[in-house]
């Protein structure tokens, strides 16, 4: 079975220069399946490499001052992108008995602007909680995959500088260090370097990946043209390279944390909000759960897993990544295998809209998953498409949360408290009576902070049950 990338080892320590074995996701989507990413650097001693890291810290603090901008007001704000929507359909290979079988999945990326350099060159990234750097293609790659997207032009930044591996200023005419990263079905190979990176009117100095080097599959499939990382600093490849890391420093957002509104339909539009949260895009109140390891994920635990809100006693110390970068679910082997048997999911779809709802208990709260979020459901059938993904403790056994439950969820990622915070998601097409089933408080009736004022006793009932009391 594959698995989601990104979770398989152990993040690479933020001032590791020296060759390292991480776990990586394919641009967020590609392939989800376990991989290891390796991390190789050319020509640099590793005793050299400490020594010159302090230095070169210190050189990057120097640089990105005088990159500041000139007569800019230390003014906090808040800056949110749209993000587009790009379906496409992936294989997959599942075993059934002894044999394996293709099955078409359908996935989903979501994707938004950024711009980078003196004057600004225009990129689209996903925004991504489950990695820690920015990589996009450079002028210097002439892969067919590079060369369909955007590239960074380096010489035509006024503001961009090289780096090495090691924080040292590259030497003009010198190899340069390399990190070549491994996903599942492709690779990327690039170079360090620096310049000023802006999210609307967000505007800091940081390192950043430029690929010199990207295979055809899967990279050749997407839209977009990288990746911005937005995983905690832990799983940057130093603290220049954590755009978040960067803006928090500088006291330029309106508060330290951004939060995803992501749309399941063309009729609204999804959005990332840095400095801010909006509570329009709430339909209850958000209850937030600290970070429950220092992994660098935006993880937290859950304490067990319910069906129609009745504890399972399936899982009771489990923690879940909440991953904007990944298109599926997964959790660990032995509860989805013990989950598919209990919520009986017919082959042939049979039984389909009689399917309960599958929860997970954060804190003192339900977060329900219909079954359009938990089932794949095609023209081959039905069946639980929540993959393996086996992690063991103390970081697992760990569930990884993708785009199907953040389309149900407003998320907001609080870096100065390292914590996460969780909100029924406010959709057009969302009924009152559907909501008060999404979010369930274990504390019994609770208040509804909504926009939306139910304008008739019926709906104003329905809301009041938003935070009923589940099954024990």
């Amino acid at each position: 079975s594959s698995s989601p990338p990104h979770l398989g080892a152990d993040p690479p320590h933020p001032a590791a220069a020296m060759p390292l074995n991480v776990a990586c996701r394919a641009l967020a989507l590609a392939c989800v399946s376990l991989a290891g990413a390796k991390r190789h650097f050319r020509a640099v001693d590793e005793h050299v490499q400490k020594l010159a890291h302090a230095s070169g810290n210190a050189d990057a603090n120097v640089h990105a001052q005088a990159h500041a901008h000139a007569g800019a007001a230390k003014t906090r704000t808040s800056h949110s992108i749209a993000l587009k929507r790009q379906l496409y359909r992936s294989g997959q290979t599942h075993r059934l008995g002894s044999k394996a079988a293709l099955r078409i999945v359908h996935k989903t990326a979501y994707y938004g602007k950024l711009e980078i350099g003196t004057p600004r060159q225009v990129f689209t990234v996903v925004f991504d909680t489950g990695s820690g750097n920015l990589m996009l293609p450079s002028t210097f790659c002439q892969s067919r995959a590079c060369t369909m997207h955007r590239r960074f032009d380096r010489k035509a930044s006024a503001t961009a500088e090289d780096y090495e591996a090691d924080g040292r200023p590259s030497r003009k005419g010198a190899p340069r260090d390399q990190i070549t990263v491994t996903f599942g079905t492709g690779e990327i190979s690039g170079v360090f370097m620096q310049d000023d990176v802006c999210i609307g009117n967000l505007c800091t100095n940081m390192r950043f990946v430029g690929a010199t080097e990207e295979t055809d599959d899967p990279f050749t499939s997407f839209n977009f043209d990288g990746v911005l990382g937005l995983a905690l600093s832990q799983m940057a490849q130093g603290p220049e390279f954590s755009i978040m890391d960067r803006l928090v420093s500088s006291e330029a957002l309106k508060r330290p944390l951004f939060s995803v509104f992501l749309s399941d339909s063309d009729t609204e539009s999804s959005e990332i909000t840095f400095g801010d949260i909006k509570d329009e895009r709430m339909a209850s109140e958000m209850f937030w759960v600290p970070v429950s390891q220092p992994t660098g994920y935006w993880q937290v635990r859950i304490e067990d897993v319910t069906i129609n809100n009745k504890r399972q006693s399936l899982c009771t110390n489990c923690q879940v990544a909440v991953d904007t970068g990944t298109s599926q679910l997964a959790g660990p082997t032995h509860v989805i295998n013990d989950l598919a048997q209990r919520l009986n999911v017919k082959p042939d779809c049979s039984n389909y809209h009689d399917l309960p709802d599958l929860g997970f208990v954060m804190g003192q709260h339900v977060l329900n998953l219909k079954p359009q979020d938990y089932v794949d459901k095609g023209s081959q059938g039905c069946e639980v498409s929540l993959m393996p993904l086996d992690v063991p403790p103390p970081n697992g056994p760990l569930f990884i949360f993708g785009d199907p439950f953040l389309r149900k969820y407003y998320t907001a990622y609080d870096r100065e408290n390292n914590r996460i915070g969780f909100a029924v998601a406010s959709h057009t097409d969302l009924s009152m009576q559907e909501s008060s089933t999404l979010l369930v408080s274990l504390n019994g009736p609770g208040t509804v902070r909504q926009g939306l004022e139910p304008k008739d006793p019926a709906e104003a009932a329905a809301a009041e049950s938003l935070l009923a009391r589940p099954g024990s």
